[in-house]
């Protein structure tokens, strides 16, 4: 059997790349090799029956922000954004909490004196979102569409999170809520470019808030799936590929792979200079994961963290920055910095009456065999003391336990590979097109091009839209 377009893997971009296929009138299939659809966008049952949790992605500022998810109309097919009263909130040893909200107005305040210093950094950038999205959110190397806007981003963005946190604010509570959203990045804090993630996560807070999926982030992957089944196009499970002469014959091969995985399958079909470039393209920092099943709510010290979707444990912008500095020379921090979820609070589907779910994450080199659990759990004792007592079923994923679980987690990296200033231009390779291979008819739509890591489709989009101009026209 022939189609146009064969899609390698049902992650978020696997499935966005076949949809915009599907909506130009191309017949594609999606091949997976798990059960179940979905790549980073799957939950279960991981602790107790009844609880329910995110096996990896589980808040989504960029999936509610972007503008391809946004185009699809994806809550007629059953997918519910629903909204935590605060985005974030990253608790201090003093007992208080700084918060982040969708309210411009509302996180300004909360940041007293640094209120007018946090609205020159994003304000314009909020009012302009979808200039910024049209830039931000594709291949970098390339002519802007709206340059004064990118440049309000990308000027400070060239900085590193802590020179950048330490001009702009005076107060240490701003300069460590900064530095909780420039960690997303996995970089070191004093690293270039690493303050253009803070900037991005601060933006689509104000645009879209950090919601999560009624029912788990698996919702989102099954509204992908049914788009695609709506526009005619095909999803087989259970369907390993090692070899891209495997798949049926099409005109188009798009992989929602690691560029590894890609030489791997369809390296016979690319030319070594090609195969070469992709060798060099590094992975980055691993995570080490915990799922709770709990008795109740998490007693924090700080109130304000119970009105939170998500929670940051770091302490100070120092605290933080020595962590990930930690992680990026190949050390295991004592003091983690660790990302927190609490879906139950907001979505009762996730957890029996009375009880909670908890979904916590720290950094660790790639590969790391070390157990966390202990620093972690050290980590949310500090700022909400009996936690322990609260705890009725764990589940841990080590890096090799995540990789099981998504064969593109390479070595525990969620992200797609490294966040280097390199890789952040050159995703996978330094091309006007990093979608397209040296083979016409094989490319790439992964996590690992532009732009990068999280729940958004875009790189699918743009994968798609690379296909129809060389190989689908």
């Amino acid at each position: 059997m022939s189609t146009d377009a064969v899609v390698v893997g049902s992650g978020p971009n696997g499935l966005s790349a076949a949809i915009e296929l599907a909506r130009n009138g191309r017949s594609v299939t999606v091949v997976e090799a798990n059960e179940t659809i979905g790549g980073g966008c799957r939950s279960a049952e991981l602790t107790l029956p009844g609880f329910v949790h995110d096996l990896c992605s589980a808040f989504h500022p960029m999936g509610a922000a972007s503008p391809f998810f946004r185009s699809l109309e994806l809550g007629s097919l059953g997918l519910e954004w629903i909204e935590p009263p605060l985005a974030l909130a990253h608790p201090l040893d003093d007992g208080t909490a700084i918060v982040l909200s969708r309210s411009l107005d509302e996180t300004a305040r909360g940041l007293g004196s640094d209120g007018r210093a946090w609205r020159r950094l994003v304000a314009q950038l909020v009012q302009h979102w979808p200039d910024l999205a049209t830039d931000a959110l594709g291949p970098l190397i390339k002519i802007p569409h709206h340059p004064l806007v990118l440049a309000r981003l990308g000027l400070p963005g060239l900085l590193s999170a802590r020179l950048l946190a330490r001009r702009a604010f005076v107060t240490e509570r701003a300069r460590a809520l900064f530095a909780g959203l420039a960690a997303h990045s996995m970089m070191p804090l004093d690293a270039p470019l690493s303050a253009s993630f803070g900037l991005m996560f601060a933006v689509t807070t104000h645009v879209a808030s950090w919601p999560i999926a009624r029912g788990g982030s698996q919702r989102i992957a099954d509204a992908l799936v049914a788009k695609l089944g709506s526009l005619g196009g095909a999803v087989m499970t259970r369907t390993r590929v090692r070899d891209i002469r495997d798949l049926d014959t099409a005109r188009a091969y798009l992989f929602d792979t690691t560029p590894r995985q890609l030489d791997r399958i369809a390296g016979a079909r690319l030319s070594n200079g090609y195969r070469g470039r992709i060798a060099r393209f590094r992975s980055g920092p691993g995570v080490f994961k915990l799922d709770y099943a709990l008795d109740g709510p998490v007693p924090w010290r700080a109130r304000d963290c119970l009105r939170a979707g998500t929670v940051h444990l770091g302490g100070t912008l120092d605290e933080i920055a020595e962590s990930e500095e930690d992680v990026a020379r190949g050390r295991v921090p004592e003091h983690p910095f660790v990302l927190v979820g609490q879906q139950s609070l907001f979505d009762r589907s996730r957890a029996p009456a009375g009880k909670e779910t908890l979904w916590a994450y720290c950094h660790v080199p790639n590969g790391s065999a070390v157990d966390m659990t202990g620093r972690i759990e050290a980590q949310l004792e500090r700022f909400a003391p009996g936690f322990h007592d609260r705890v009725l079923a764990r589940s841990a994923m080590g890096p090799a336990a995540i990789e099981e679980h998504n064969e593109n987690y390479l070595g525990g990296d969620i992200g797609g590979g490294e966040s280097s200033a390199l890789q952040l231009f050159g995703r996978p390779v330094l091309s006007f097109d990093p979608y397209a291979t040296s083979a016409r008819d094989i490319f790439l739509c992964s996590s690992s091009t532009p732009p990068g890591g999280g729940v958004h489709g875009m790189c699918g989009y743009h994968a798609a839209r690379s296909a129809l101009r060389q190989a689908l026209r």
